[in-house]
């Protein structure tokens, strides 16, 4: 991922795939504009190559899809005071059918899954020792991006009637022309969690544990066990999460201080999937949005008192907040160097998940939960708590995880309400992009947005 884009043959199929994204072309997004030479192995993998290089784009992994999970977090925590219209509107939860980052979003997600379509498609080809690798990276991939795409352009799975709710398009073929057949309609949202386990199953058996900064094993798990929660199935996100903290094998471990996790242009010992970013490739917009002027950002999100409220005062992560010397505002220190990889699953989520399980089922799979949270608390600087609570787990992934893409997803499944809207309110889902509604007749608009 470090060296895509000095990959020519990535460059070119990059310029196929992305031709969609154009303002004034109305086709489906899925779409592409010639067919991709999928005959051999070496293309096979570099388009993979590919997938990886537009998941990492700054509208995705590269940033806004963590930052936009924030913004529709509470306002007590953090606040956008910057000039973009478009992260405006999501932070006021007063977004329009034409808001150009909800667009993006959509685009590039369903550019990705096309991509990695044409993967699956061409497995035949791929060499048999490596064949597992590919499927399972693809595989990832796909159920991955169906997962964030449903979390933001359809109601909670938390929010019921998951058979009938409408979720997002489930694209599992290659779109390589266009018909009737293409414009397809949103899946329920049940159907739309349902193939992201298969995906994300596949994936798990597949991969390897150690594969490079490339998706693996225990990435694949911990994915699922995001899915899980947000199921509200604390016994099947628990032994994901089991699973996951297994598949690490010594490969992984945690950082011994938490600003070490952070800034860092490889991999934390920690880290068990990450956005990779040099000064020659990738993009940071946590970075971008997050960090004051004087670290290259542009300062739009200061951290509001009551995410500070959170924290013991004795508690060590405290002090990667900083007060910008420019406006005096409270900024997070997590996000100041440009060229930085982003961390998308770290090791510490697994344990705080595997706790949360254990404490609801009233079970130790793989360790008691007060062990788990003291693995996060020690490096803190917390006191062991011998009789943890599920609302002690729930309060430390707010510390822990804070300004990580979690903030939204958590209030949803836990059913609380946000400024003063409840968890499933209208203004806290995307809508379908304007666009995609012109293009396709079969698309219906969510609730709230006229249509």
């Amino acid at each position: 991922m470090k060296t895509l884009k000095n990959i020519l043959a990535v460059v070119a199929i990059i310029g196929l795939l992305i031709g969609c994204n154009e303002e004034l072309d109305l086709r489906p997004p899925q779409d592409v504009d010639a067919d991709l030479a999928l005959s051999s192995d070496a293309n096979v993998k570099t388009t993979l190559l590919g997938a990886y290089d537009a998941l990492s784009e700054g509208d995705l992994l590269g940033g806004s899809l963590q930052r936009n999970a924030e913004l529709l977090g509470q306002k007590s925590h953090i606040q956008f005071s910057g000039t973009y219209n478009a992260p405006a509107e999501i932070w006021r939860k007063d977004i329009t059918t034409v808001n150009l980052d909800v667009t993006e979003v959509w685009l590039g997600g369903y550019d990705v899954i096309n991509i990695v379509n044409n993967v699956i498609s061409a497995l035949e080809v791929v060499d048999e020792d490596d064949r597992d690798r590919i499927s399972g990276e693809a595989h990832f991939i796909r159920g991955l991006v169906h997962f964030e795409l449903v979390k933001f352009f359809a109601q909670p799975y938390s929010a019921g009637n998951v058979a009938s709710n409408l979720g997002v398009p489930l694209i599992l073929e290659p779109t390589r022309g266009i018909s009737e057949e293409n414009y397809v309609a949103r899946a329920s949202v049940a159907d739309v969690y349902d193939q992201v386990i298969r995906d994300l199953q596949i994936a798990e058996a597949n991969l390897p544990s150690d594969n490079d900064v490339y998706a693996n094993k225990a990435a694949a798990a911990a994915v699922l066990s995001r899915v899980y929660l947000q199921q509200l199935a604390y016994e099947e996100a628990r032994d994901a999460a089991n699973r996951a903290i297994g598949h690490t094998n010594g490969l992984f471990s945690l950082a011994s201080g938490y600003a070490a996790l952070y800034n860092n242009s490889s991999n934390s010992s920690e880290d068990i999937f990450a956005i990779q970013v040099n000064t020659q490739d990738g993009v940071n917009n946590l970075q971008l949005y997050f960090a004051a002027a004087g670290f290259g950002g542009r300062g739009d999100i200061e951290i509001q008192p009551g995410q500070l409220a959170l924290y013991d005062p004795g508690d060590l992560r405290l002090n990667l907040y900083y007060d910008d010397p420019a406006t005096g505002e409270t900024r997070t220190g997590k996000y100041i160097n440009q060229f930085a990889n982003v961390p998308f699953i770290r090791l510490s989520e697994l344990y705080l998940t595997r706790a949360e399980g254990n404490i609801r089922l009233g079970e130790t799979v793989g360790d008691t939960p007060e062990n788990d949270l003291f693995q996060i608390q020690e490096r803190a600087g917390l006191p062991f708590n011998a009789t943890p609570t599920v609302d002690d787990v729930l309060l430390e992934r707010r510390r822990e995880l804070a300004h990580e893409g979690h903030a939204i997803h958590d209030y949803k499944r836990l059913q609380l309400p946000v400024d003063g809207l409840p968890f499933d309110a209208n203004e806290l889902v995307f809508p379908i992009p304007q666009r995609e509604m012109n293009v396709n007749k079969n698309l219906k608009q969510n609730a709230g947005y006229g249509g």
